[in-house]
């Protein structure tokens, strides 16, 4: 009996460790397949001079390509010198989502010790998240 026990446990670990895998492999291709429409988007702008429009079932791809593509080049310290480090001023927008999900999750932890619905305290952590992730700031 507590060898058919241990199997299934070790089974569903397995899952969860494939589960995991998946679901990184899935964003991951997902981000490549955005940043491939775009650019396909932007050259689509470019040589023929609208915006390429998705096909109806998709609603809410909502890129704006800029009035003018510029490309940046790196620009290399001066040989000899080390790079000095500029303090960077946060920026006041990061800075409040950042102030906010520190207070949705504090709210979330008292409602879980209080046995209260936390449903909409989770999707708001989530949006939160998935906003600082969007803003390139790692959560």
């Amino acid at each position: 009996m507590a060898d058919v026990i241990s199997d299934y446990q070790k089974w569903k670990l397995q899952g969860e460790n494939l589960r995991t895998q998946a679901k990184q492999a899935m964003e991951a291709r997902f981000r490549d397949l955005l940043t491939e429409a775009v650019s396909i988007a932007e050259e689509y702008r470019a040589d023929f001079g609208g915006p390429l429009k998705p096909p109806a079932a998709v609603s809410a791809f909502r890129f704006k390509a800029s009035a003018k593509a510029k490309a940046r080049k790196p620009v290399k310290p001066p040989a000899g010198k080390a790079p000095e480090a500029k303090e960077q001023k946060p920026d006041p927008k990061l800075a409040g989502l950042q102030k906010q999900l520190a207070t949705a999750k504090k709210k979330l932890e008292e409602a879980k010790a209080a046995s209260a619905p936390t449903r909409k305290l989770e999707d708001r952590i989530y949006e939160l998240e998935d906003s600082l992730r969007l803003a390139g700031q790692t959560v």
